[in-house]
């Protein structure tokens, strides 16, 4: 599920849709905001459901990658 695996292709391992979810993280966005990006972006695969897309953030989140703060979701600075 984290990665791909004999089962689970690389483009929906979560590491994968998490690498592609921090590509529209620029600047801070709403959960709302982020998954209209993804879904709408032509360049990604768009075969994700909101639960797998969920799924990604908490990956994110819990390695340290992401943070949420004022309803928005961020990359985290290293100081």
């Amino acid at each position: 599920m984290i990665l791909p695996t004999k089962h689970l292709p690389t483009e929906r391992a979560l590491l994968t849709v998490g690498a592609q979810l921090l590509t529209h993280l620029q600047e801070p966005k709403s959960v709302s905001r982020l998954w209209s990006d993804i879904k709408h972006d032509p360049s990604q695969d768009n075969s994700i459901s909101f639960d797998w897309f969920v799924l990604a953030l908490d990956l994110l989140s819990a390695m340290g990658i992401i943070h949420f703060a004022n309803e928005r979701i961020a990359r985290t600075t290293s100081a």
